[in-house]
């Protein structure tokens, strides 16, 4: 065997071992940059020992060049010890723990707070009260202004229309088909006024009331009938909560 091949064979024993062991990529091989020493141990075990074949002088020589090759073959590798997809020489962050998502320079990425979607608002209920001629007469005959009777009844209603669940009231007032639709319209919206007035003067809030006319388009009951035309003839309380 010639001094060449003495000298070379090792070497290439040596570097196909370690290159087997460190050249993965993934973080799984056991030899990698971080590992050096290691690598320059078995390097100088194989290196001796292979010389040694050739004679007791060669033994050091090759467990010399044995340290230096494996630690170089080891450093030079590439892996990736903390698993995180990014190689050991670019990772800036080591050490992350498993299964945490990292950007390219091997980084925990910032975590936000997932969104939460507001809660819907729960869904308002509505109670109508309903004053009509056909119990009491509210009104006198084309007036918009409030019978006792009428008012009374309003009374009544006081504790239930300022309790504190009430959100809104809607005053809606209504009448009968007797005269035209213009001036029945007119007449339901003064009428609505009128009960709207008479509760702020009970002391209902001012920012939870309100009113409006609908004459005579949305009868109950039937207009060519005194009975019918007395049930049209009302006002409505639509208290939302």
């Amino acid at each position: 065997m010639s001094v060449l091949t003495r000298t070379v064979l090792p070497v290439l024993l040596l570097g196909s071992l370690l290159t087997g062991c460190a050249t993965h990529s993934d973080g799984t091989a056991p030899l990698n940059q971080r590992t050096w020493p290691i690598c320059s141990l078995i390097g100088g075990l194989v290196g001796g020992g292979l010389g040694a074949i050739e004679s007791a002088g060669w033994a050091g020589g090759g467990a010399a060049l044995g340290i230096l090759t494996g630690g170089l073959i080891c450093y030079s590798q590439d892996g990736d010890e903390d698993d995180d997809g990014v190689f050991d020489r670019r990772d800036r962050c080591p050490d992350t723990p498993a299964n945490t998502p990292v950007e390219h320079h091997g980084c925990p990425l910032p975590q936000y707070p997932a969104s939460v979607k507001p809660a819907e608002p729960a869904p308002t209920s509505t109670e109508v009260v309903t004053l009509s001629d056909a119990n009491d007469v509210l009104f006198a005959f084309n007036k918009s202004d409030l019978t006792p009777a009428a008012r009374s009844e309003l009374d009544s209603l006081m504790s239930k229309l300022q309790n504190a669940d009430v959100v809104s009231i809607k005053v809606i007032g209504h009448t009968d088909s007797v005269g035209s639709d213009a001036y029945n319209q007119g007449l339901s919206e003064r009428r609505a006024s009128s009960v709207a007035d008479y509760l702020l003067s009970q002391g209902l809030a001012p920012n939870k009331l309100t009113s409006e006319g609908r004459g005579e388009r949305e009868p109950v009951a039937d207009n060519d009938t005194d009975e019918g035309g007395a049930k049209n003839r009302r006002v409505e309380l639509h208290i939302n909560r």
